[in-house]
Formats: structure tokens, sequence, C-alpha cells
């Protein structure tokens, strides 16, 4: 499954990763919400080595991540930057979310 990686330029750089089949899509469960839109995380197509290098090198910054998918979140976690204890899923849907 094809990973985006989409950077946002803030007074921190906000590092969005998805799954490239959730692009488009929204997930409603009880009291959550998950709208992956195309604005946020419409990013351009990157394999796995690429994507931990990309990962290592921000997580030395003042950066935040913003991962969506279940291969998006397994480079995170393999990448250290996210706890799979804490991943969040929405319609079975894993999210998650870091600020280092």
């Amino acid at each position: 499954m094809p990973i985006l990686v989409k950077i946002h330029q803030t007074y921190r750089e906000i590092i969005a990763i998805c799954d490239s089949d959730l692009v488009g899509k929204k997930f409603e469960e009880g009291n959550m919400q998950l709208e992956v839109n195309e604005q946020f995380y419409g990013g351009k197509e990157m394999s796995d080595d690429k994507i931990l290098e990309l990962l290592k090198e921000k997580s030395q910054e003042d950066a935040c991540f913003n991962f969506v998918g279940k291969n998006s979140v397994d480079i995170g976690a393999k990448a250290g930057i996210i706890d799979k204890n804490r991943v969040i899923r929405v319609k079975d849907i894993p999210h998650a979310m870091a600020l280092l």
C-alpha cells in the first residue's frame, strides 16, 4: 500500500503521513470523527526507506507528526515516533499523533 507524505510549514513543521487509499474519506464512530482530506494528507508518495529517513531527520527537530492508516502507523512505530499502545481507532482506521 503506497504511503503519502506531506510537510506543512508553520511555526513548526507538521508531517502528515497517510495510507494513500484513505485520502478523501471520512470515518465516524460515536463522538469521534476522522476526516482524511486531500488538502492536509494529499502529499507525495514515498518508499518506506525514504519515509524512515525523513522521520528520523524530522524527529530531531521541533516537528509534529500525524499518521493515518495501518501502514503509516506501523512506519511511525518502527521509527520510534509513536507508541502503538497509544493509537486510536475510528471505524478500525488507526490514527496517531506525536509532538517531539
